[in-house]
């Protein structure tokens, strides 16, 4: 069996205090091994994208452990979490969390700057050159479609090689077409690289290209359904 790329033990998680508190996570464990494609799935409000936000350093957890690559993010200080995932995680929001006074080759390449990557322009030409952007460059986002800004994001997300790729919801602003075309960019560059692909979607028909799907409710995994992957 591959080696894990995430390793959750009884991970619990509560957000607000008092009488507005809500424990969103209920000892949660999951395994993922490297290459896999999971689809997180289950009804509004399940704790589906927490998930993918502890997973990627965003929220701390009150129990349990987290590692990811064999690194536990759990001990990390903040510092530590923001350095750690712009070497290992790339994410991809639905509503897709461009900053509207940089251009495509921009938004790629300032957070490889940010990392220390003195080639970060040569490398975010390249990653929107490998997602259908290369005569887009110099375009703001106010100026791309739904679709050409979530590919932005995915050259972004793609940009510092990341171990693990997270997708909350990816298609979710995006027609049919278009959504079906970003899903395909998705797990063709998840097989390419070899990463391992984490996605949360209300989209039946997505989930079941994954290689496993895990459904949540109520914030616990329930016993994964046995479908058989649909082919990427």
């Amino acid at each position: 069996m591959a080696e894990p790329v995430i390793e959750m033990k009884d991970v619990s998680l509560t957000l607000g205090e008092g009488a507005s508190s809500v424990h969103v996570l209920k000892n949660i464990s999951l395994d993922i091994a490297a290459g896999e494609t999971a689809g997180i799935v289950g009804p509004s409000g399940s704790g589906k994208s927490t998930l993918l936000m502890v997973l990627a350093g965003l929220e701390r957890i009150d129990a349990g452990s987290i590692a990811i690559a064999g690194e536990n993010l759990t001990k990390m200080s903040e510092d530590q979490l923001a350095a750690f995932r712009g070497r290992n995680v790339g994410i991809v929001f639905q509503s897709f969390h461009l900053i509207p006074n940089m251009t495509a080759l921009e938004n790629v390449a300032v957070p490889l700057e940010l990392a220390g990557r003195t080639d970060a322009f040569e490398i975010a030409e390249r990653e929107l050159a490998e997602v259908g952007l290369k005569d887009r460059l110099t375009h703001y986002p106010g100026e791309l479609s739904g679709g050409e800004q979530q590919r932005v994001a995915i050259a972004r997300a793609l940009a510092p090689s990341p171990r693990l790729l997270i997708a909350d919801e990816p298609t979710g602003n995006l027609d049919q077409t278009t959504g079906r075309q970003i899903s395909d960019m998705l797990f063709a560059k998840a097989a390419e690289r070899g990463m391992t692909l984490m996605l949360v979607t209300h989209d039946p028909a997505l989930a079941a290209r994954c290689s496993r799907q895990i459904a949540i409710r109520s914030g616990r995994i329930e016993a994964e359904p046995q479908l058989q992957a649909v082919n990427a």
